[in-house]
Formats: structure tokens, C-alpha cells, sequence
């Protein structure tokens, strides 16, 4: 019975030691893809009142893609109603309009930037840029504050009334902060201020005129956002016996040599990037540490570029900053010599990865 028992133990210790060494020769990289949210929240016209007085209701739908764990482009339309107001002799005259603005926006992931991509990463921090146009309509109410005003007290504070309608170009900045629920749901809060034409609320001021948006929403990953990829591990070191012969005795030395299998690692690189990300930085770890425990083993470090991207030209010259990082960081940093150090680049000639995003790479080779 106890070896019946111990037997099973150690059945199901080789199990979990077979997984966590599976786990082990895999990991999570970014996978592009396509996303899409709705969001809903509050504008704050800026104007010649007092801020907070000139809000109304906004919302705004979008869709884009993640060409990187940095960069994406997505597509925004916003829009509801935009405040105005006048204050004369202790009266305030108020009035709205509606409006609906399209806008294309270039998105930066900030955390990535700063902390390298992590696919389980709970928060994330977007810059975001962009341009647009806004089609503003019903605008009514500052027709009958104007005609008001004229008739009280004869002045005209309406300058650049517009009477139906009114486009004019629109750019806007800010930020938004995901929540990740899960890898394809997160929960998100965006700030974004939009800058426009003086004729926008109708009145002359002459500067340009502002409102901003503070919206919640849902945030829906489209696809497969990460997808796995093997990790290379080395095998084993070899022992080697040595044997002497004489006359009189054979004799055997046990573990006087041990040759060390040669050492991979793959460095993945951003597109359009020769960056050395925080993610990465075990694996030249690695390489270092192998470079120490074998001082005469060389490491042989090669750039790639992916076809999809860029010019045979571009290419090149990325392929071969992205093996130049990797030698700098390993004799600056590190302290490897760097006659210890062989650098080459295929540029986008050789593609060592299927995956297109995959070849952004430096292989490095340690023996």
C-alpha cells in the first residue's frame, strides 16, 4: 500500500513538473488587432462663462486597430449638444446647439511604452491626437438670444451667429485609462479637449473656441489580442570524461571538461523601433550570464526586419540598429568585451519567423 502510494506521488510530481516545464518553453506576445467602444458622458463648453455652467450631454462611438503594443488608429464619432451663454447686467441669457464630429485619432499606449508589454497588465494608460471635422446644426436658441439682446439693449453679442448650419475643422488632444476585465473587455474613462474656429458658439472672442469631453464607456478587443510563441531553451550541459592511458592503468577523470550547448535568445523589437524594452531584458540577462560562466564563448548577434513594414532601405538600416542595441547594451551595461561580441544584419532579406510581426528581431547565438 505505501508504495502503491508513493508510486502515485511521484506520478503525479513528473506531471506537474512536465506542465510547469511546458509552461516554461512558451510565453504571451502582442497579437494586432481590431477594437471597438461606445461611451458616454459630459461637455463643458468653454466660453466667456463661468466654468461649469455650459454643460451638456456627449457621447461617442469608435473602432480601430492595434498595429503595435505602442501605436493604434481608430476612428471616433462624437457628438450631442454643445452650451452657449451670455451674461449682461446680472442677467444670463443661455442657449444650445447640437452638433456631430468624425475625427481620426493616433492612440499611444504610455504603460507599454514605459513598462514593456505585459499581456495581463490590469491598467492602461492611452495618449491620444487627432483631427476631425464638426457639423454643427439647430441653432435656433442663439438666433432668439440675439434678437433678444438687440432689441433690450441694442448690442450685438452674436458677431458669428451662424443661422442653419456651420463645419468647421477640429483638433483635439488627451487621454484615456482602460481597465482590463478580461483580454478582450475593459472598462475605460477618456478626457479629450477639442479646438475649433471662433465662429463655434457663434460669438466673437477672437480666439479659438474649446469644449471637452469627459466620457465612460466599454472597450471590446476584436479577435485574439496575444497570441503564444515558443521560447527557445537550451539543452542541457554535456559532461565529458576524460581518460588517461599508461602503462601499468587505465584511469578515468570524471567531469573535467563540460562543454556548454550553444544559447538563443530572440530579441523582439516595436515596429519602426531599435528600443530595447523592459520585456526583454531577461533574455539578455541570460545571455550575459552564459557569457560569464564561459569566458571564452562568444555571442553572435544578428538584426532582422519584417517585409511587411517599411523600404528595403528602412529595413536594412533597423535590422542592423537592432543588433547594434543588443551589442551596445551587452559591452556598455554589461561589461562583455567586444571582441567577444559578433554583430551582423540580414535586413528584410531572411525572415526567421513566420509571423510577420516576429521578425523584428535580433537572434542572438551564445557558444
Amino acid at each position: 500500500m505505501k508504495k502503491t502510494i508513493l508510486s502515485l506521488i511521484i506520478l503525479l510530481g513528473g506531471c506537474f513538473t512536465a506542465s510547469a516545464q511546458k509552461a516554461e518553453q512558451t510565453q504571451e506576445v502582442f497579437d494586432p488587432h481590431w477594437f471597438v467602444g461606445a461611451q458616454f458622458g459630459a461637455q463643458e463648453t468653454v466660453g466667456e462663462i463661468k466654468f461649469g455652467d455650459l454643460i451638456s450631454p456627449n457621447a461617442q462611438i469608435y473602432g480601430g486597430y492595434q498595429f503595435t503594443d505602442l501605436w493604434a488608429l481608430r476612428l471616433a464619432i462624437s457628438g450631442w449638444q454643445s452650451n452657449g451663454g451670455v451674461e449682461y447686467a446680472d442677467k444670463h441669457f443661455g442657449y444650445k446647439w447640437s452638433y456631430i464630429s468624425p475625427a481620426a485619432d493616433v492612440m499611444f499606449n504610455l504603460t507599454n511604452a514605459i513598462g514593456g508589454y505585459k499581456p495581463h497588465r490590469l491598467v492602461d494608460v492611452n495618449l491620444l491626437a487627432g483631427i476631425g471635422v464638426n457639423f454643427a446644426f439647430n441653432n435656433s436658441d442663439a438666433g432668439d438670444a440675439r434678437s433678444l439682446l438687440l432689441e433690450d439693449i441694442g448690442i450685438d453679442f452674436f458677431r458669428n451667429y451662424w443661422e442653419n448650419n456651420s463645419a468647421n475643422v477640429v483638433g483635439r488632444f488627451g487621454g484615456a485609462v482602460d481597465f482590463n476585465i478580461s483580454k478582450r473587455v475593459a472598462l475605460g474613462i477618456e478626457v479629450n479637449a477639442n479646438f475649433l474656429s471662433d465662429c463655434y458658439n457663434s460669438k466673437q472672442a477672437y480666439n479659438c473656441d474649446w469644449y471637452i469631453n469627459a466620457l465612460a464607456g466599454v472597450k471590446i478587443r476584436l479577435g485574439k489580442a496575444t497570441k503564444t510563441v515558443p521560447v527557445v531553451v537550451p539543452a542541457p550541459m554535456t559532461r565529458i570524461d576524460t581518460v588517461y592511458v599508461t602503462k601499468e592503468k587505465t584511469v578515468t577523470v570524471h567531469d573535467t571538461v563540460t562543454v556548454p550547448e550553444p544559447l538563443r535568445r530572440d530579441i523582439f523589437f516595436s515596429v519602426a523601433s531599435s528600443k530595447i524594452v523592459k520585456a526583454e531584458m531577461s533574455k539578455i540577462e541570460d545571455i550575459v550570464a552564459y557569457l560569464n560562466r564561459w569566458n571564452s564563448a562568444k555571442v553572435y548577434v544578428t538584426g532582422y526586419a519584417d517585409k511587411g513594414t517599411g523600404s528595403v532601405k528602412i529595413n536594412a538600416e533597423y535590422a542592423l540598429k537592432r543588433a547594434e542595441a543588443v551589442a551596445n547594451l551587452l559591452s556598455e551595461q554589461f561589461g562583455i568585451s567586444k571582441d567577444r561580441i559578433v554583430v551582423d544584419s540580414k535586413g528584410d532579406t531572411v525572415q526567421p519567423h513566420e509571423k510577420n510581426e516576429l521578425n523584428r528581431v535580433s537572434i542572438c547565438i551564445a557558444e
